[in-house]
């Protein structure tokens, strides 16, 4: 169970079966949709905003320790080896800890997908997210990393605005919009997760997944229509062209695109 709200958390945007105005569906013209049709409609999206920053920082640490502080070392053990030990020894563990701090970020450079889409199926209402899943206390493993999309029911979304301000050195305030997905019938949230990290672009896509879910296809507005089918991607850098590919597993990819063979509400 994860906390009912996380730091750093604002306000609630509008629920699921509250309708959206049409100014708000035509203010998403500007959106990308990577396809859109009668059963389903797909959302691209990006955990990391710029990718290839760890990977290449990285590098420049990596090099920076091998061309100044392990020949420091090497240098303080021959010179009095009592204290190179102490020195090799604190070299070791900032090694060390860096290796684990940057190590996640590094392998989601190279792995994280070049989209994370996420499908809303109005046909069986409910949700399909191409979600990478990522540990950092074990960033040398397998288990914990890699694509394993998740499903859930429409009626248990609800999402959220968050804005944290981190030190300047950083970069100041942080915006996302996330999903939490509550347990059907209670409160508890069993799993949140990223949208975008705009708010009104965040609030922009929520107003679309709502007005689809709600009253299909024929609802979108004209403005909205022609994105369809855009390919994601023009204009990547390089570090995004040697991601991988958005591959769902056959059976999900199947569900994710197809209504339920009886009951559909496309029938109704």
């Amino acid at each position: 169970m994860l906390p009912s709200r996380g730091v750093g958390w604002k306000y609630d945007l509008p629920p699921h079966d509250i309708a959206p105005a049409q100014r708000e569906a035509c203010l998403a013209s500007n959106l990308k949709i990577n396809r859109a049709g009668r059963i389903f409609i797909e959302f691209p999206r990006s955990s990391i905003s710029m990718r290839g920053i760890s990977f290449f920082g990285g590098l420049i640490i990596l090099t920076y320790t091998m061309v100044f502080i392990v020949p420091d070392i090497i240098t303080s053990l021959l010179d009095d080896w009592q204290s190179g030990i102490e020195i090799t020894a604190i070299g070791i563990m900032i090694v060390t800890l860096s290796t684990w701090a940057l190590l996640p970020l590094f392998r989601m450079d190279l792995r994280l997908p070049r989209d994370e889409p996420i499908r809303f199926n109005r046909a069986r209402q409910k949700v399909y997210f191409y979600e990478y899943r990522f540990d950092r206390l074990y960033p040398f493993g397998s288990k914990g990393w890699g694509v394993k999309p998740v499903v859930y029911d429409w009626a248990d979304l609800t999402a959220e605005v968050y804005k944290v301000y981190a030190p300047m050195g950083y970069g100041g305030p942080i915006e996302n919009v996330m999903i939490s997905v509550r347990k059907t019938g209670t409160e508890e949230v069993i799993d949140r997760l990223f949208l975008c990290d705009d708010i009104e672009q965040g609030k922009q896509y929520w107003a679309l997944a709502r007005l689809y879910m709600q009253s299909g296809y024929d609802a979108l507005p004209d403005c909205i229509r022609p994105l369809q089918g855009q390919k994601v991607g023009n204009g990547l850098n390089p570090m995004q062209y040697l991601a991988p590919k958005v591959r769902w597993p056959a059976e999900i990819d199947l569900e994710s695109r197809s209504a339920p063979t009886t009951g559909s509400l496309l029938n109704r």
